[in-house]
């Protein structure tokens, strides 16, 4: 008789267990300045029914419009785009979906705009002042003082689309994470930096340097699942270049639009994220295009149209996909809202599910587990 409960116990335990993994944190970076969102907020988001549930709300940066969570879940790094240009640490608690500050570092630059995190390192994008800052982990996972300024120098063709001076947009891991990419919108390149990890120092130093198209304005890169393709969303004509991506080095394979030959209007080009399972690309436009594109993934690399639709919003800035590939979530930064797809997996289709979360200039959607 006493087996029995025990047995129903376990049970109810392993029924609970799979009701966890429907859920996850979703966490989203804002602008509170100058609207009226208060920092970086939390929402439990059900991926059976993509409703979402406000947890908290970590107020201590200015505009902490980009975030990243660690590998081990436990610590987030957010930047903090005001005039001082920080990068912030917090605490992760993903169980009680808090945020616990633990302290900020200057950037030793302006306009921090990108955050980068593995175990051993902090990076950001500095698009004001052009450059990248290395910061190590402290074993609370505080930040320590500035490790590393690699300050870019060059400009490109049009001054009239902030082309003036250098303008770094975004850093990203390798597949491999034997290296940094760090693109630059300012200069139309895209520099590749060997990582040394375990670096006191001298954390990044060059490898090599790829040009884009001038006046592209380079922003945003992902990287296929399989390691093998990188694809380069760029801000100035909405274009996607595709590379093989090999050992440090990518090489131009494709260029593909992702608005209509007739549009006239302004493009700028946002985010561009892929499919949990590498089968489909989705890149979005800002300025009067508000749109977002899905390409299917070919066997060789090269993207191929199946959609283009309305984001119903203005100013989509960031997107993400649920961890199951289910939904698509956009951040709309002048409609205050972020809208929700569904995702059909088979054809790459988006439909709208009708579900909004209300939010004042949401920037960075990011998922997290309930651990």
């Amino acid at each position: 008789m006493k087996k029995i409960p025990s047995l129903l116990l376990l049970i109810l335990l392993t029924l609970q267990s799979f009701a966890q993994q429907k859920d996850y944190n979703l966490i989203i970076g804002t602008y509170t300045s100058p609207g009226k969102s208060e920092g970086i907020y939390i929402y439990n988001f059900d991926i059976n029914t993509a409703d979402s549930k406000f947890k908290s709300v970590a107020k201590e940066l200015s505009n902490p419009s980009y975030v990243a969570v660690s590998n081990n879940n436990k610590f987030l790094y957010s930047v903090s785009e005001g005039s001082s240009s920080t990068l912030g640490a917090f605490a992760f608690d993903g169980l009680k979906a808090e945020l616990s500050f633990l302290n900020k570092q200057s950037t030793g630059s302006r306009g921090a705009c990108f955050v980068l995190a593995d175990e051993k390192h902090v990076l950001s994008a500095n698009y004001g002042g052009g450059s990248i800052s290395v910061f190590g982990i402290e074993t609370n996972g505080s930040l320590t003082p500035l490790k590393q300024l690699i300050q870019h120098t060059g400009k490109s063709i049009d001054p009239q689309k902030r082309q003036e001076s250098a303008h770094a947009h975004q850093v990203q891991f390798t597949p491999d994470h034997k290296y940094v990419v760090c693109i630059d919108l300012g200069e139309d390149q895209v520099y590749i930096y060997n990582y040394n990890k375990e670096g006191k120092e001298k954390v990044l130093s060059i490898n090599n340097i790829v040009k884009t198209t001038p006046g592209s304005g380079p922003r945003h890169l992902t990287f296929s699942p399989n390691g093998k393709y990188a694809y380069l969303a760029h801000e100035f004509n909405g274009s996607i270049t595709t590379y093989a991506y090999n050992n440090g080095k990518l090489n131009k394979i494709q260029e593909i639009a992702t608005t209509d030959k007739d549009f006239s209007g302004r493009i700028d080009g946002a985010d561009i994220h892929i499919s949990p399972d590498g089968k489909f690309l989705y890149e979005t436009n800002r300025g009067d295009a508000n749109t977002i594109s899905a390409f299917a993934i070919q066997a060789n690399g090269k993207l191929k149209s199946v959609s283009r639709i309305s984001t119903l919003g203005k100013g989509p800035r960031n997107f993400t996909i649920d961890p199951t590939g289910k939904y698509l979530l956009i951040g709309h930064q002048y409609t205050n809202n972020v809208v929700i797809f569904e995702r059909n997996k088979k054809t790459g289709i988006l439909k709208d599910t009708g579900k909004r979360i209300e939010l004042n200039a949401p920037v960075c959607l990011v998922f997290a587990p309930i651990k």
